[in-house]
């Protein structure tokens, strides 16, 4: 299986930071759209995705709807893990690592997978 440092994902504007850190700490390579420069950009969706592709990263965010029909018109990509507000940073953090470990064993990869993550 994939290590996690190997797992490299792009985090939406909308995505809470402190889920960032706890995945970032657990050992997974995040980038934000802050971090690149682009806060506050309002950013396209659809640039969004474009630019995790360049990347070979999957996007992570809040934005469930968008991103759930882009991969429906754009289903070739790294990976979309869409996700429910929570407010408990660190569980929803375990949430995702635990659905990313559970689509790579399944798949083999993320890539091209829609990952669902609820409370």
């Amino acid at each position: 299986m994939k290590s996690k440092k190997s797992i490299r994902l792009y985090a939406n504007e909308n995505f809470p930071r402190p889920v960032v850190e706890h995945l970032s700490n657990s050992g997974y390579d995040v980038l934000t759209i802050q971090e690149q420069g682009h806060a506050s950009e309002a950013m396209a969706d659809e640039e969004v995705l474009n630019r995790a592709i360049n990347d070979e990263r999957a996007v992570i965010t809040l934005n469930r709807r968008d991103f759930i029909r882009l991969h429906e018109h754009h289903p070739e990509h790294h990976g979309i893990i869409v996700c429910s507000v929570n407010e408990d940073f660190q569980w929803q953090a375990g949430l995702i690592d635990q659905a990313i470990q559970s689509t790579i064993k399944r798949h083999k990869s993320m890539t091209n997978q829609l990952i669902r993550v609820h409370r």
